[in-house]
Order: C-alpha cells, then sequence, then structure tokens
C-alpha cells in the first residue's frame, strides 16, 4: 500500500537568455515573478530552425527526462536526435526541480495553473527570438496536458502529445484504483469525488496522507478541473498524437481518446516503445529496467516521426 501511494504521489509533485555553452546546448533562463527557471537550448547548424518546446512528465522528472531515482536521459537524447536533422528544442527543469529548484513554491501555494504559465512564458520567449521559423510545443506525459493548454494560450504553431493521457486526472487515478483491494477503492473515491468538485477533503484518512494531505488538496483540485479531451478539442494548429505499445503507464486508449477527440489530429503508435521513450517489452521487469539506461537510445521512429510533423507545418 505504502509502495503503491508512493507511485501515485509522482504525478503530484520578461525572459532573457543567457549564451553559456554547455555540452548538450546553451543555458537559458525564463525570469518569471516567482523566480527564474533553467533550461536548455539545443541548436542544430541550419539557419532559422523550427524550434520544439519539450515539457517534461510528472514528478520531479528534469529537463532530461530524469529523477532522482532513475536516469535515462530520454528528453536529453530527444533534443539532441532533433538537433541532427535541423530543429533546435529547448527542455528546461519544471519549477522547484533541479535547477529550477530556487524558484519553487510551498506545496499548499502550488497550482496546475502554475506550470501552464510557466510553459506559455517559454513559448513567448521563443516566438520572441526571431532565430526560430516556428515553434512547436511537446508534451510527455503529464507534460501533454500542460503543453496544450499552453500552447493554446500563446499561439504555439504545432503541439505534440507523447504519452499523454486522455482523460481527466482523477478518472485516471480511479483506473489505478481498480487493481488495489476495493477497500482501497472504497476510502480514495469519495475524495477524489469532493476534490473533482472543488471541495477541500477534511479529516484525511492516514493511509491516504501521500495522495490527497491537505497540503496537496488545491494543487489537486487546479488539476482536476482540466479535462485533456476538451483541452485538444480546442487547437487550432496542427497536432500529432503519440502512444507505445509497450508502454506500462499509459495506455493507448488514452491517446484514441486524445486522437478522437480533435478531428484531423496525426495519431501515430509506435511498436515497442515505452514510457520513456525507450525500445522495450511490456513484460514488467524487463521494461523497468529501461527507466534507468541511460545507454539505450530514445526510439528511432519518435525522432523521424516529430521531424517530419515539424517540416510539415506551414
Amino acid at each position: 500500500m505504502k509502495n503503491f501511494l508512493s507511485l501515485l504521489i509522482a504525478f503530484l509533485v520578461g525572459a532573457f537568455p543567457l549564451l553559456a555553452q554547455t555540452t548538450t546546448g546553451r543555458s537559458i533562463t525564463l525570469d518569471t515573478p516567482m523566480g527564474k527557471l533553467a533550461g536548455t537550448l539545443t541548436l542544430p547548424t541550419a539557419a532559422k530552425p523550427p524550434v520544439v518546446l519539450i515539457i517534461a512528465g510528472s514528478g520531479p522528472t528534469d529537463r532530461n527526462g530524469n529523477n532522482p531515482m532513475m536516469t535515462n536521459n530520454s528528453l536529453k537524447m530527444l533534443a539532441e536526435e532533433l538537433a541532427k536533422q535541423g530543429i533546435a528544442s529547448l527542455r528546461y527543469d519544471k519549477r522547484g526541480i533541479a535547477e529550477s529548484q530556487p524558484a519553487g513554491l510551498k506545496e499548499e501555494d502550488m497550482r496546475f495553473d502554475t506550470f501552464i504559465n510557466d510553459a506559455v512564458g517559454w513559448i513567448n520567449l521563443l516566438k520572441a527570438d526571431n532565430q526560430f521559423s516556428k515553434v512547436v510545443v511537446l508534451g510527455h506525459s503529464e507534460g501533454s496536458l500542460i503543453g496544450m493548454i499552453a500552447a493554446n494560450q500563446a499561439k504555439a504553431d504545432g503541439f505534440i502529445s507523447v504519452a499523454g493521457a486522455g482523460l481527466p486526472a482523477d478518472k485516471l487515478i480511479r483506473e489505478q484504483m481498480k487493481t488495489q483491494p476495493p477497500q482501497v477503492a472504497d476510502m480514495v473515491n469519495p475524495a477524489l469525488d469532493s476534490l473533482a468538485q472543488g471541495r477541500l477533503v477534511k479529516n484525511v484518512n492516514p493511509m491516504l496522507g501521500a495522495l490527497i494531505r491537505p497540503s496537496v488538496q488545491p494543487y489537486l483540485i487546479s488539476w482536476f478541473r482540466y479535462d485533456p479531451q476538451a483541452e485538444i478539442k480546442k487547437l487550432t494548429m496542427p497536432v500529432l498524437i503519440i502512444q507505445g505499445t509497450s508502454d506500462i503507464q499509459v495506455s493507448e486508449e488514452q491517446a484514441r481518446l486524445l486522437a478522437n477527440a480533435r478531428p484531423g489530429a496525426q495519431l501515430l503508435i509506435i511498436d515497442r516503445m515505452n514510457h520513456v521513450l525507450k525500445e522495450s517489452e511490456k513484460e514488467m521487469q524487463a521494461n523497468i529496467a529501461t527507466y534507468s539506461n541511460a545507454t539505450l537510445p530514445v526510439v528511432p521512429r519518435l525522432v523521424t516521426a516529430t521531424v517530419d510533423f515539424v517540416n510539415r507545418i506551414k
């Protein structure tokens, strides 16, 4: 039970570029009213390339796709492969994570909209830079929902969802609860009902503290109000939805829900790609092993599909 809740909580948890050259690109910062966010701008040799804003997934995931418990460099690899194909990218540490840690907020002050506003700021930074021909947003996992809302608000030129959910977060948690003993769902569902309706939960069962402790409830309320199908339907720019068949965290059905909600979106199911964008069997142990493999490359089809999509956008 404790291990399950620990995994579940991983879901929660004016700008000026700095030109210091690094091994993976240029360091860049975004000034916000609540502190600076840190990122990496990876540039190809081509003049005036398109640029992709890469938004990381849930929990303490940094700009490279890593967290304190695993290193796979998935997002770093994706950025480097895009650069080889003439496409620039910007990936960043989310507020409160890695080099953006100083800009973190107290848990009770954090809202899902905070992450959306941060992504909007990065898009606007890129749109204001005339070295880029167009700006495309790529959101991975939870970053998919953040990215699609930000792309709409900031009027990006295109949007790519990779391993993004098609259901609101509270419904996803309910789906996960189906694998648990019935008494767990009996405790959690009433609390989720309340939060989904915008009401704080009093007298939280200590067993659920990791998931719905009082300090995190305002964030959950702000997160639960967003329906990915409703948000992706608002997008007027080209949309690509990518999902792997070996993803043990997000099912193919989630991608199909997004695609059905957005007529005209391109749906690509990549065989044997898992949640960290690596080739893998679906078997649990082998799949999880790739989460900490920083030498295994990202699936090539992901790169070619992203390149093709970006280059087709007028």
